[in-house]
């Protein structure tokens, strides 16, 4: 922990961190009301169906951006002082990102039927929902590529503050239209508080038109493309296949327990994605970082086993925690009519636990660009989730669910061990420093 503390003071700005954890806190506290909410005014089946809407904007907002985001920080941080270099990143990205978001939003609108039967089923029609994701969706790309063009250029005070400013009106404009036209109002508001943000960014934007006049056609570099390429494919898949799988589920356990079971699993997710908010930011502003400057065995088995030895028996307690207190924080975050919710934490926590264990060591396929390593194990993860909760709902119901999710993240977990046996069991060499980790 302290070493974690004493990183930060000297690697991060101390506004930032403190800008950092605000935004977290801010997520966390509308994600709260907006659940809340949910469940006053629409109950587990609302719950349900916008489980499904959540996850299918996630993966076509994906697609639209073409998984490009990471990639484009990266390139400009690099480029940021080559004006010609800087002007291919700008200009690839802009019109491959121009290109896709096209054709995403020209595929929704006209087949907004199809798509309607796909994530809520021929029993609804929210044909109009698809519709209206497909006019915003355009918004939410030019204000990831605009998010892009600032955190390449490290204005992370900026984009923290937009980023917490977005959250509150995404979420007053969330609750306004809950409270008006329910469900209704409820799937609308999905599909456009992402895109609301950018009204905040472009005036963030409209004194830096330098950035425009390097955006021409002519510039567009292929090999520029081919660099983005692994960071493109690695968000594609992990921001395509799990979304796609989590709605499968979500389906399957409505065709076999009910839309209200499927509620009652889609709130259990949502909880769970709060309070691993906290452990994905320090995941965020630490490891990351960090693993992209490890060069060798001996730091990364270090980095791993410290933090298994001081974060890890915290988060558990903390889990310990949430699960002794489940009645009261299902009273407070919910409402009577999710009390079922209560026999589903105890698999979930453990899932969740295995799963920061996991994500712990595969960061290295992030900071170190293994990309190969990294869609095979999302593959592996995807599948297993999908057949071992068709598996279990069938055995146990909707908690079920739940327990393929400590199972597939312990398969995952093991697979995640094996590839990384040598480099953390093996023993080390006298040259260690010398050698790479692969």
């Amino acid at each position: 922990m302290k070493k974690l503390i004493d990183y930060i003071n000297s690697k991060v700005l101390i506004r930032v961190v403190w800008l950092h954890s605000a935004t977290v806190v801010t997520k966390i506290v509308a994600g709260f009301l907006t659940t809340k909410f949910i469940a006053i005014f629409i109950g587990a089946e609302g719950m349900a169906l916008i489980g499904n809407l959540r996850n299918f904007l996630t993966a076509v907002q994906s697609f639209a951006t073409v998984g490009l985001y990471n990639g484009v920080v990266k390139l400009i941080s690099d480029f940021k002082d080559d004006v010609k270099k800087l002007s291919q990143v700008l200009s690839t990205t802009f019109y491959i990102g121009f290109c896709a978001m096209f054709l995403v939003c020209l595929l929704c609108y006209y087949n907004a039927e199809t798509i309607n039967d796909l994530i809520f089923s021929k029993r609804y029609h929210y044909e109009y929902v698809i519709e209206v994701l497909a006019i915003a969706l355009p918004f939410y790309a030019l204000n990831m590529f605009s998010f892009s063009i600032m955190n390449g250029f490290a204005k992370y005070k900026f984009l923290m503050i937009i980023n917490i400013i977005g959250q509150i009106m995404g979420l007053c404009v969330t609750l306004v239209l809950i409270w008006q036209d329910n469900i209704d109002g409820a799937l609308v508001s999905v599909v456009i508080s992402p895109s609301l943000i950018f009204l905040i960014t472009l005036v963030g934007i409209v004194n830096r038109r330098n950035f425009l006049s390097h955006i021409k056609v002519k510039n567009i570099d292929f090999e520029i493309l081919k660099k983005l390429s692994p960071f493109a494919i690695m968000a594609l898949v992990s921001g395509l296949t799990l979304p796609l799988v989590m709605i499968s589920i979500r389906n399957y356990i409505i065709s076999t327990e009910g839309m209200e079971a499927a509620g009652f699993w889609e709130a259990m997710n949502r909880i769970s994605v709060y309070y691993l908010m906290f452990v994905n930011s320090i995941m965020t502003l630490y490891f990351l970082p960090r693993f992209q400057e490890i060069d060798n065995i001996k730091e990364f088995r270090k980095e791993v086993f410290d933090f298994y030895k001081t974060m890890i028996p915290v988060f558990a307690m903390g889990l310990l925690v949430i699960y002794l207190l489940r009645p009261f924080i299902i009273a407070i975050f919910l409402t009577d009519e999710f009390e079922r919710v209560e026999e589903l934490f105890g698999w979930q926590l453990l899932g969740d636990l295995v799963k920061v264990l996991a994500i712990v060591i595969a960061y290295q396929f992030i900071a170190k660009k293994m990309f190969v390593h990294f869609i095979i194990t999302e593959l592996f993860l995807v599948v297993m989730l999908y057949a071992t909760s068709v598996y279990f709902v069938d055995l146990y119901g909707v908690k079920g669910a739940n327990i393929a999710h400590f199972v597939s993240y312990v398969l995952y977990y093991i697979v995640i061990l094996i590839m990384f046996s040598s480099s953390l069991f093996g023993i080390l060499p006298e040259d260690d420093d010398k050698q790479l980790l692969d």
